[in-house]
């Protein structure tokens, strides 16, 4: 479990807990939100880790009862609320684990900390239940909703707590950490940045995975082979990869990135900003025999394809009219 000095990046966030914690203006209500992976269980841990250790600084010391206990998790005064439903948070959950111990005062820290992961799954009663309680709170009582989707909250909830939202790493940072850190190449660490859209927990994931290598062998050579390959060639090495488990919407932003690659050198003519260095020949190719409204037609195909998937449109025509258009302006 991290403390603030080691969470990469979110440098804003950290700054107001610090802030708080120094001038003891600590709100009863934070709300943390940002995609699954941008770090926002790290944040509310240093957060909660900071406020409970003994020294009372803005950074934990990590040596004292208090975080050893919370490292441990074992302290009596950090509670994560949990739920049975896989897909809700109920009015019973609420009530059993916030609403009838809150009043019980901290066991043996000035604060009792309460930790909702995934709090989108709170049902209405659940969110009325607790708007009774982060209405009039213990002075000591701390609620932090961890959340990937803020709307799913009522407005009375939203208008009673700190929101605190979580934004995209930039590429640089995401690369520096997995070079520095994990020791991954470069030009393998400027991949995964570029796929993993500012988020480090998905970076790191990418850096991890067999699955990952597999779908970048498989889409180099199908994007090589656009134009060699008929479409019920193509078709069947996307349905393979589908068949494979891989999931089409990171398929897509792979082609995206592929074809933003060949329109960036052709602007720019400057390698050094190439994701895909390794493949600069292919690169140089397509962006010399695709023209400017090529890629423009292109690029709204993936986007469109991926529009078509999340309706439920058929997989292979969603594919197939991409391919078409690829083909034709490639």
């Amino acid at each position: 479990m991290p403390g603030f000095q080691d969470i990469v990046g979110h440098d804003t966030i950290k700054e107001h807990f610090q802030k708080a914690i120094e001038s003891h203006k600590i709100s009863h209500a934070y709300i943390l939100s940002g995609e699954a992976g941008m770090g926002r269980k790290s944040l509310a841990h240093a957060f909660a880790l900071t406020l409970l250790c003994e020294k009372g600084l803005s950074q934990p010391c990590m040596e004292c009862h208090a975080c050893r206990q919370v490292l441990s998790g074992n302290h009596p005064d950090l509670i994560h609320v949990t739920h049975e439903k896989p897909g809700s948070i109920g009015v019973d959950d609420i009530r059993e684990q916030i609403n009838d111990t809150i009043s019980i005062r901290p066991y043996s820290s000035y604060y009792k900390i309460y930790i909702v992961d995934e709090a989108e799954k709170m049902t209405v009663q659940a969110q009325n239940a607790l708007l009774k309680t982060i209405e009039e709170p213990p002075s000591y009582a701390v609620i932090i909703l961890l959340t990937t989707n803020p709307d799913a909250f009522l407005p009375t909830i939203l208008s009673r707590c700190v929101q605190l939202k979580l934004k995209p790493l930039r590429d640089s940072v995401i690369r520096d950490y997995l070079i520095g850190t994990m020791h991954i190449p470069e030009s393998d660490a400027e991949l995964y940045a570029a796929f993993a859209r500012g988020n480090l927990g998905k970076a790191i994931r990418l850096a991890e995975s067999e699955d990952f290598r597999r779908m970048y062998e498989e889409l180099i050579r199908i994007l090589k082979g656009i134009r060699t390959m008929d479409i019920s060639e193509l078709l069947e090495n996307i349905r393979r990869l589908k068949d494979q488990d891989m999931d089409l919407h990171e398929c897509l932003d792979f082609m995206q990135i592929w074809y933003r690659d060949a329109l960036m050198f052709k602007v720019t003519k400057d390698a050094n900003l190439l994701v895909f260095k390794e493949e600069f020949t292919a690169i140089n190719e397509l962006s010399t025999a695709v023209g400017y409204e090529g890629f423009e037609h292109i690029l709204q195909a993936i986007d469109k394809a991926r529009i078509r998937l999340d309706a439920n449109v058929n997989m292979e025509l969603a594919m197939e009219l991409m391919l078409l258009v690829m083909k034709e302006n490639g």
